[in-house]
């Protein structure tokens, strides 16, 4: 089962219990199904059951279980995959823009994971026990470059640890809208899930997580600045967002304000990091996408 447990704030006193479960949740599910599982008894306030009218009340804790789905059996499937780096433990791969890193409801095959779970006939981590063996961290379906699988539970759990101790370095090269004015810069602003459409996400301050980019100027051309950027914490869609909100849009980044181009103009360029098992550093770096090459003409 899947726990989340809320603190309700002063600001939250009133409200329907419906209604602020929807706001803490950063409307990541829909109000129907909060409500059945509401009347299902799966939510509960201060540790007791109730409808989804009660009015919440400040210092209120609202608990909700998620029941856990039996994860669907991983289709293994015969894609072709550039892999840069491979051991026992690990593989470092680069991914290319358009495939999706992992099967999800709707989207079950041509997955990083269908493949890998092919060239490695099952053998990677929590394999039939996780609906994404093997994967430690993820890169958007329109974002190439760099990306770490394991291979053993072992490898995972190192290095699940390792990105949420920050001791691995992601660097990333975008090209966004506009001329930056500053050579350097550092964008700290907390990231959420957007109310008004939820496959987005955006600056927020409350239901938020922090987040830290910073980027350095690369190159200016005419119209768009080349970029290499940092992120210290990995949430979903940090760079484009992060850019979007200080005004310099990745190109190509519908979804954020960017202009059209072939693809969204960012790749995961380097990574470096200790071997899960081994501890020795490993450094790696990748040239420009070719179809991102016409940028940097």
């Amino acid at each position: 089962m899947n726990n989340r447990s809320f603190k309700a704030a002063p600001g939250d006193g009133g409200k329907r219990l419906d209604i602020c479960l929807f706001e803490m949740l950063n409307g990541a599910y829909s109000r129907s199904r909060l409500k059945r599982l509401i009347l299902q008894n799966a939510v509960t306030v201060s540790g007791s059951c109730r409808k989804p009218n009660y009015q919440i009340k400040p210092d209120d804790t609202v608990e909700i279980i998620f029941p856990e789905s039996p994860p669907a059996r991983v289709l293994a499937q015969d894609m072709p995959l550039e892999i840069l780096y491979e051991d026992c433990d690990i593989l470092v791969l680069n991914k290319p823009a358009g495939m999706v890193v992992h099967p999800a409801a709707g989207n079950r095959e041509d997955t990083l994971v269908n493949a890998l779970a092919f060239y490695t006939k099952g053998r990677l981590a929590h394999i039939g026990t996780s609906p994404r063996p093997g994967i430690v961290h993820r890169l958007d379906k329109d974002v190439s470059g760099l990306i770490i699988a394991a291979k053993t539970d072992t490898a995972h759990r190192l290095l699940t640890d390792a990105f949420k101790n920050r001791m691995v370095e992601k660097t990333y090269i975008a090209f966004v809208e506009g001329d930056v004015a500053s050579d350097m810069g550092r964008v700290e602003l907390p990231i959420g899930r957007s109310l008004r459409d939820r496959k987005k996400m955006a600056v927020k301050f409350i239901n938020s997580k922090e987040a830290l980019t910073s980027f350095q100027v690369l190159k200016r051309y005419s119209g768009y600045t080349k970029l290499s950027v940092r992120i210290v914490t990995g949430r979903t869609h940090q760079i484009r967002v992060h850019m979007a909100h200080i005004g310099h849009p990745i190109i190509g980044d519908k979804k954020y304000g960017g202009e059209k181009f072939n693809r969204i103009a960012l790749y995961a360029a380097g990574l470096k990091f200790r071997h899960p098992v081994s501890g020795k550093e490993l450094t790696f770096r990748l040239k420009m996408p070719s179809d991102m090459s016409s940028l940097d003409a």
